[in-house]
């Protein structure tokens, strides 16, 4: 009995720690436009494509569907771009390309892995329509 209260107890402590190390979504816009410029913009525009798809309004588009030529892992994807699953992406494409699709390899190579600065720049695309 002193077993599985424990093991409970072990199991609730580890879940509670897991969601507290989460990385928080939460960001600064402003940072997250700098962030952009610097890092994101010799590929991608708000409102044209370049190297890579548009980005304006890309929060709860669905991926993949932009008029974009070059798609390459999100092609027949099915689901929409969440700040969740964009932080995920936008820190490895390519694992997250093996998890959420049947692609194996995307053309986005850039993997921005300060979770700071990918929280800033969900926060800066979330006002960009």
């Amino acid at each position: 009995m002193l077993r599985k209260a424990l093991a409970a107890i072990g199991i609730a402590v580890a879940v509670s720690m897991s969601f507290a190390s989460a990385p928080s979504i939460a960001g600064d816009a402003a940072a997250g436009e700098d962030v952009f410029k610097k890092k994101c913009k010799s590929c991608h525009d708000l409102e044209k494509d370049k190297t890579g798809p548009a980005l304006g309004g890309v929060v709860g588009r669905k991926a993949g569907s932009a008029e974009f030529k070059r798609y390459k892992g999100l092609v027949d994807a099915d689901f929409e771009w969440t700040p969740e699953l964009l932080d995920e992406w936008i820190k490895d494409p390519k694992a997250f390309v093996e998890a959420h699709t049947q692609n194996k390899s995307t053309s986005m190579t850039f993997k921005l892995a300060d979770d700071g600065q990918r929280a800033d720049v969900i926060e800066y695309l979330k006002t960009a329509k």
